[in-house]
């Protein structure tokens, strides 16, 4: 049932963009502005609160608990773990928004700051950081580690109501349950396509500035095909070979452009963005957490916080469920500082370089890159390349990332979705995949159709509202679980260390009679 109301409603919605893309944007719009309006405090509410409750997490004497079991070994080495993480958990938005979000920031800054000025350049930096570190990767750790969990210690079947059975009862495989599984099942499908109509947009400009093939529509939809072609051969391949290899091989061409851009680039200064961005984030990351502007009357937190937030909200249930399926064996403190912390810093660098690079060009060597980011942010990154050595290389290797960043988060995403939506634990039937691979790409394309960008942002805002109240829900139920665990492993460590002591003194097992004492009127020899 999950699976055919889920697909229906996704069918529903490409139908809706087709047939009628203009009037689709009109309710898109109006949907945006009212969520914004009268929830967009929740989002930055929850999402602080997750970040809270998963330091609690990783530092707290839960830390020590194992996903599947004591004795349970991880089942992928450190560097395939973290590289997969990384691929599927940000991927395309970094190589997208990498130069084009910190250039965005300076000429239109946060706080009432001047456009183009040094301290619009902080600020620009120190967002860009806000947005992609550790609020993100806690929402993702949440969603993985309840899956993980309930899934590996509570031999669950996978499905985010799952996760709710510690508030629900037996009604999580009932009505309710059905409901929160349908809904992170749609808020899923969007969120990634969402995330594949920016690698669209990011390949074709790539196209554009290697080939001079034109950015049309026509030709936006042609690199969703071939990609459909490539992300259903690699999920059919399985995680152990398709997934493992690309996201593997993603790593190595990220940390290649990242060093280029870095000994090519003005490599001095980018340090001291990396220190001065990352101390500045940190000084004010509870301000930048709650702040909206109620007083301004400003929009540039709902553009831009609220969005992401949104964004991230809706990818958890994908990500996390991937995250779930290659984190077996980890402990939880573990977990938390491989999904939260480590990620966190890689975004910080990969900033610290491309924006960085990109703020630099603007301040002191001459370039403008205002005419660029009006004419579409995807245009960007190519543009930096341009003012550097081998910029023509660069901007090859990074239209290779980020299509195969395209192919591991579609795949990713496939192979979740079939999940999600099936009542057996293991992996979905092929058919299953396939029709949800068809059906993400539909909804990428018919967006694009339906207003490009703005549509896009628009609808994963909206369709985020719902799985943001979830992940409260999800916190409460997962600390429930994991109390109840660790009192269970208390009970047993002090029942075996009380047999070790009564054997080593001789005496009798606590709760049992003496045996031959011919003593009834008063308790049996040995105790206490």
């Amino acid at each position: 049932m999950v699976f055919r109301i889920s697909f229906l409603l996704v069918a529903l919605l490409v139908a809706a963009a087709g047939l009628a893309p203009d009037r689709f944007e009109a309710v898109v719009r109006g949907l945006l502005a009212a969520t914004l309006q009268y929830t967009g405090w929740m989002y930055l509410v929850v999402v602080f609160f997750t970040l809270v409750f998963m330091l609690y997490l990783a530092f707290g004497r839960l830390g020590d608990l194992r996903i599947g079991g004591d004795d349970a070994e991880p089942a992928f080495s450190g560097a395939s773990w973290l590289a997969m993480l990384f691929a599927a958990g940000m991927g395309i938005g970094l190589v997208f928004w990498g130069a084009a979000e910190p250039v965005s920031h300076f000429f239109k800054p946060p706080e009432g700051l001047e456009p183009g000025s040094v301290p619009a350049a902080r600020a620009a930096m120190r967002y860009a950081f806000f947005h992609w570190g550790l609020h993100p990767w806690a929402v993702y750790g949440l969603v993985g580690l309840a899956m993980a969990w309930f899934q590996y210690n509570r031999r669950g079947r996978g499905q985010v109501s799952d996760l709710l059975q510690p508030l629900l009862g037996r009604h999580h495989r009932g009505f309710a349950g059905r409901l929160v599984d349908t809904a992170a099942v749609v808020a899923t499908a969007i969120g990634v396509a969402t995330t594949l109509g920016f690698g669209t947009l990011q390949i074709v400009a790539g196209l554009g500035r290697l080939f001079g093939t034109p950015d049309s529509l026509p030709v936006q939809l042609t690199v969703i095909a071939v990609a459909f072609v490539l992300y259903m051969a690699s999920s059919l391949s399985g995680v152990d070979r398709g997934i493992k290899w690309l996201s593997s091989a993603n790593l190595v061409l990220a940390a290649l452009l990242m060093a280029m851009v870095l000994v090519l680039g003005p490599t001095a200064f980018l340090f001291d963005v990396f220190t001065t961005s990352l101390g500045s984030y940190l000084d004010d990351l509870v301000r930048m957490s709650l702040r909206l502007s109620p007083f301004s009357g400003g929009h540039w937190v709902m553009d831009w916080t609220i969005f992401y937030w949104a964004w991230w909200i809706s990818w958890a249930p994908f990500v996390g469920a991937f995250i779930a399926r290659v984190s077996y064996g980890r402990t939880i403190r573990e977990f938390v500082v491989g999904t939260v912390l480590a990620p966190s810093l890689l975004g910080f660098a990969w900033f610290s370089i491309f924006g960085g690079t990109a703020l630099w060009l603007q301040l002191f060597s001459g370039a403008d890159l205002g005419p660029v980011l009006e004419s579409g942010y995807e245009n960007v990154l190519f543009a930096v390349f341009s003012y550097l050595p081998l910029g023509a290389t660069m901007s090859a290797i990074a239209l290779a990332l980020v299509a195969i960043f395209f192919v591991t988060s579609a795949d990713s995403a496939v192979l979740v979705l079939a999940s999600m939506s099936s009542e057996q634990p293991g992996d979905p039937p092929m058919r299953r995949r396939l029709a949800w691979g068809m059906a993400i790409a539909l909804v990428a394309g018919t967006l694009l159709l339906a207003g490009g960008l703005g549509a896009l942002q628009g609808l994963v805002t909206v369709s985020a509202l719902p799985f943001a109240l979830l992940l409260v829900l999800v916190a409460l139920a997962l600390r429930r679980v994991l109390v109840h665990t660790m009192q269970v492993r208390q009970r047993r460590a002090q029942r075996m260390r009380h047999a070790l002591e009564d054997w080593l003194l001789g005496r009798p097992r606590r709760g049992e009679a003496a045996v031959g004492t011919g003593d009834t009127g008063g308790p049996p020899a040995g105790t206490p």
